[in-house]
Order: structure tokens, then sequence, then C-alpha cells
């Protein structure tokens, strides 16, 4: 008679099984514990809206003459795509200015998209004089001392996508579609069931916990493509042990040539190298980890799991 595997014998009873309540916490319940602990706060939360809310009447005020908190700007990455975790980072914002503001600023000489971020820097700073802030790159960022917003001023485009500043190289403007960018996890999360955010946060927990040279844009882009073919996309909380280590098992093998395609503009970006022993690392523990909760030795598989995620997940 042939032997079935270990991992085919499981995966008729779900993820490394659950285990009963003599042998202790069972993995659906182990990372629900840790995405409810990655979930901010409702104070947190509170204060995420008052800050960013603060930062578009501000704008709004001075160049549409409008006290409005939403008109003319959308909330982008972690917060437009609803996978921002605990503890908080910073809240990223697009605002829309007026063509006329892009005329201005087109007739000046020199880098004209540094000195537009000045300028939305030094409206900002009437209304938060004691905040400090900066502008480089393609953000204004507004350090409050819970929460940093980043500003990206940007121009409308008739395709629905935007033009956002380029100080690197003279100054540029590059094309973004943030529209399409949160679709793409929206749809996927629908696919997915729920796992697309999940796995989000859960591999922003391990970035944030291992120092990982990898941007939480580009972890949002990996997530989607690995839960595309992963098997047992769509199951439940109960899977997630087998989630995690086969998503480190599928990074691990990628090159440093591996690109992820921007949802929108189909930018190629090559996510190099850097992350690769992190990722080695972690695969190995969750590949210990796995076994340990199949083999009913929960707080063993507890402790694997912290070195991936620190103590926001539990060991019992």
């Amino acid at each position: 008679m042939s032997h079935q595997t270990l991992d085919q014998l499981l995966s008729q009873l779900g993820g490394s099984t659950l285990l009963t309540a003599s042998a202790g916490i069972t993995v659906g319940t182990r990372f629900d514990k840790l995405l409810e602990n990655l979930r901010l706060t409702d104070d947190q939360h509170r204060d995420g809206i008052v800050k960013y809310t603060g930062v578009r009447i501000c704008l709004n005020s001075h160049y549409y003459g409008v006290s409005s908190g939403s008109a003319n700007s959308l909330l982008v990455g972690s917060w437009g795509k609803s996978t921002e975790i605990r503890p908080p980072r910073d809240i990223d914002v697009m605002f829309a200015l007026p063509s006329w503001v892009y005329d201005r600023f087109q007739t000046r000489p020199g880098n004209k998209q540094s000195q537009l971020l000045q300028e939305v820097k030094s409206v900002l700073a009437k209304s938060y004089p004691a905040t400090e802030m900066s502008g480089d790159g393609q953000v204004v960022m507004v350090r409050f001392t819970s929460y940093s917003v980043e500003v990206v001023p940007a121009f409308k485009l008739t395709t629905g996508k935007y033009w956002i500043c380029d100080t690197n190289n003279g100054g540029s403007y590059k094309t973004v579609d943030p529209d399409v960018e949160i679709a793409a996890v929206k749809d996927s999360n629908t696919v997915t069931s729920g796992n697309t955010r999940d796995l989000i946060r859960m591999m922003k927990r391990w970035q944030e916990h291992c120092s990982v040279p990898l941007k939480s844009f580009i972890i949002e882009l990996l997530a989607i493509d690995f839960l595309q073919t992963w098997e047992h996309r769509g199951k439940s909380s109960t899977w997630y042990d087998w989630m995690t280590r086969d998503f480190f098992r599928w990074l691990k093998q990628k090159s440093a040539y591996y690109s992820v395609s921007v949802p929108g503009t189909y930018e190629c970006i090559h996510i190099g190298d850097a992350w690769k022993s992190k990722a080695e690392s972690a695969c190995a523990r969750a590949e210990k980890a796995c076994e340990y909760e199949s083999y009913k030795r929960p707080y063993s598989a507890g402790e694997e799991w912290q070195k991936i995620f620190g103590t926001f997940i539990p060991t019992s």
C-alpha cells in the first residue's frame, strides 16, 4: 500500500490540523489573535482620522477656498487599501491640486517639482507651525507625534490617472493610478475570501519585526501574485500556518530580477535580493512551526512563530 505524505494527510483536515483543547491553542485561534493584535485600536483609528482630515481641510481651504476634509483628495497606501497595522505607521494622502497651479509652476526655471513640494509644505506650516515637516522626493511629510501624514501633491489627468512629483534628477512628473492600485487589493481580497489583506498585514509585521528591506507596496503586490496560484486561497485561518510557510517558500525562490507589475501603469519594479536571507530564515522557522503544530506541540510552534512575528502572535 502506498504511503501518503504528512502534507497530503493533513490537507484533508485543513492546515496543520485543528488541535484538541487538551493540546492547547489551535492554528486558527493563534492566527486570529495575531490579526486582532495587528488591528488599530479605536483610539488610534480616530486619531488617524483627525490627523489626515485636518491636513485635507488645510489644503482645500488654501487651494480651493472650501473647508472640506475629503474633497480633491483620497487616501492611498495602507489606509486606502485597508491594510494598516499596529503600531501606527504613516498615513498617505494624495491631494489633487488645481490645474492653474501646474500652469504657474511650468513658467518657473529649475526643479519645478521641488518648488511645488516646498509650497505645499509652507501652506501646511501655517496651520501646523509647531509640527516638523519636510518635502522631498514625492511627498511632504507632516510629522505629528502619533502619526506622520505623507501628503502626495498631484494633478489629475483626463485619463483618471495622476501626475505626482519626483524631485530627483532635476525634477519630473510620474504617472500613477491609485484607484486601480486600491482595486487590485480589493479584488484579490474578494477572490480569496479575505486572505489577501490578512497575508499583507502579517507580512508587514514580519517586515517590521525582522527589519526586512522590502517596501510595504512591494509586499502588497507580492501577496497578490502569490495568492493567484496558491491552491488553498480562500480557506479559513485554520490554513494560515500553511499560507505563511508557503508564501516564504514561494518568495525565497525569487531572484533579484523578479519584478512586480504596478497596477494601472504596468511599471515593472525589480525586487532585488537584500531581503532574501530574511525570507530564507523565516521559511525555515515557519516550516518548523508547522511541524510542531502537526505534532501537537503548540507552545513550541508558538516560539517559532514569534521569531517571525514577535509577541503579537501567542504561544498559548
